[in-house]
């Protein structure tokens, strides 16, 4: 049982609580961190365990449950957060930290949600961020139908977790990075507002469960015949987040599902012609 990719999966578990956590707490910004860590164990404990041959059913119960706290929970409730702060129609004071704004709005929130306490959040729209639950629960029926889907050995059907997860983290991050910067402040003004977030949660959540086939990023052996598509998609993640950071990673998910289809369209037209 406590084998070392069993260990790596409970990592990623750890991982996942500790975002969830900070998330609570008001420190999204240190969430995104906790998510990359998990998707760091949670890409090494399959490649360990084919290497090691010790993979089994319970490995492969353990990285769901994993994953559902990692990559369903987790961005669901840092996502939540997210959605207080762009219902608010407060403005951060000069001076006023990320971390002590977060803390005022989740103190809000809670109070007019829970305690229907009168305040600046306590709004017909102060349910709203629970719609940010729609990742987690569409994130269970995406694992669940993973570890039965017997198409989905070597490649994916519908966007998996990891990936959405992922996306996501790039609304904690950027609005960290640049809660004070006045040179963002309309493109933050435009990007975190419900009209914006929600459509995009409903889009990627739904995404998790679509019939649309997309590469795996799991790799058997390192040999560039067999991972043409992979080397070339972490070539292009690499340039990106050289040039782009933060902002790299949303395009570097839309460009894992654009790749995804491409090459699903290459291989319809391939078994075309052969047939």
């Amino acid at each position: 049982m406590f084998h070392i990719p069993n260990l790596l999966t409970a990592s990623n578990l750890i991982c996942g609580i500790l975002a969830i956590i900070s998330s609570l707490m008001g420190r999204i910004d240190l969430a995104p961190f906790f998510i990359f860590g998990g998707a760091f164990f949670d890409f090494f404990d399959g490649f360990i365990a084919r290497k090691m041959n010790k993979m089994g059913e319970l490995g492969k119960q353990l990285d769901s449950l994993a994953d559902m706290v990692t990559f369903g929970v987790a961005p669901g409730i840092f996502m939540l957060v997210i959605l207080i702060f762009a219902i608010s129609p407060s403005k951060p004071s000069e001076g006023e930290t990320f971390i002590s704004h977060m803390d005022y709005l989740l103190s809000n929130w809670k109070n007019a949600v829970f305690y229907n306490i009168p305040n600046s959040l306590n709004t017909k729209f102060k349910y709203l961020p629970l719609i940010a639950l729609v990742i987690p629960f569409l994130s269970m029926f995406r694992l669940a139908k993973f570890n039965i889907d017997t198409r989905q050995s070597e490649s994916f059907i519908g966007l998996n977790t990891p990936a959405n997860t992922i996306f996501f983290t790039s609304f904690p991050l950027f609005l960290n990075l640049n809660f004070n910067n006045q040179d963002y402040s309309k493109l933050i003004e435009i990007v975190y507002t419900p009209q914006f977030i929600v459509p995009l949660i409903c889009i990627m959540s739904l995404l998790l469960i679509a019939e649309i086939p997309m590469f795996s990023l799991k790799f058997k052996n390192f040999k560039w015949q067999n991972n043409k598509l992979r080397y070339v998609f972490l070539i292009t993640c690499l340039l990106l987040i050289l040039f782009l950071l933060v902002l790299s990673i949303p395009i570097i998910v839309i460009l894992y599902v654009i790749l995804s289809l491409i090459e699903n369209k290459s291989k319809q037209l391939k078994n075309e012609i052969q047939s």
